[in-house]
């Protein structure tokens, strides 16, 4: 059996339950504040991030997952005779899988793989677990890489932010600008889409968005079996409540409820809430 060790960034929030359990090393992306640099989930936790982005006077910026970062890890792996398959962040969201480009020209004895998940949170996360489980049953490398090829379009996340402002803010915006501007009672529900984040429609309260979001992912994945996270920005009651719609009212096999990372949280802002999905085939 071949041995096939897994590598992605910080966004995928993945327990560590799993990350122990199918040898997942998770890459932190850089959070810039100021003058100090943190490395997203190992320097700074959500709670702590979203405490100091309240009362701060100065915006955080991000950073991809440094070329360094995935040199390390490949010469940790390869020295112990694995196989490596690292499934990151949309390209279209970040230079991450770049900089997993680069490193693989430095390690050229490491077998490495590279896939775009085209997608982040546990939308990323279902992926790589997934991917693991199918490896603990002794899967090749094509068979995984062709599974996730399968499974890319089935997995997503919709999300409401608490405002567009930080989305503007840090240039992740898209088609989503149109938005901008919209009467404070109007709710915006966005997606990942091909990589990019992008509109979906508008809502009225917060309580609609939340419904609506459960809409969509039931819609999405045809009443099928799904994987869910509840994730949120500093609102763990609204994750909560997001969580309790979807388990009523779509057919969940697992449902979770992870915080957004403070890299991803820079950009969606604070109050942000979304389902991250997996249709099980």
């Amino acid at each position: 059996m071949e041995k096939i060790a897994l590598i992605t960034d910080s966004t995928a929030t993945i327990p560590q339950k799993y990350c122990q359990e199918f040898n997942i090393t998770v890459l932190p992306q850089v959070l810039i504040w100021g003058d100090e640099l943190y490395e997203d989930g190992v320097d700074i936790q959500p709670v702590e991030f979203y405490q100091r982005l309240k009362n701060s006077s100065i915006n955080p910026s991000t950073s991809q997952v440094t070329p360094a970062a995935f040199r390390s890890a490949y010469e940790r792996l390869s020295s112990d005779g694995y196989q490596i398959l690292a499934v990151l962040i949309s390209s279209r969201l970040s230079g991450t899988i770049d900089s997993a480009i680069q490193a693989k020209d430095m390690v050229p004895e490491a077998q490495v793989e590279i896939f775009d998940s085209f997608t982040s949170a546990m939308a990323l996360g279902f992926q790589v677990v997934t991917a693991g489980r199918t490896i603990r049953q002794g899967a090749a490398m094509p068979d995984v890489l062709d599974l996730l090829a399968n499974i890319r379009p089935n997995t997503g996340v919709v999300l409401t932010p608490e405002s567009l402002e930080y989305l503007h803010r840090g240039g992740r915006i898209g088609n989503a600008s149109r938005f901008l501007g919209t009467a404070l009672n109007i709710k915006p529900i966005l997606s990942v889409i091909d990589g990019r984040v992008e509109p979906v429609e508008r809502v009225r309260t917060r309580r609609k968005a939340m419904q609506r979001l459960v809409e969509i992912v039931n819609e999405r994945t045809a009443g099928k079996p799904v994987r869910i996270a509840a994730q949120h920005a500093n609102d763990i009651d609204g994750a909560r409540e997001i969580q309790e719609i979807a388990n009523n009212q779509l057919d969940v096999i697992e449902s979770l409820i992870e915080d957004v990372s403070p890299v991803l949280g820079t950009h969606v802002g604070p109050g942000t809430v979304a389902i991250s999905y997996q249709m099980e085939k």
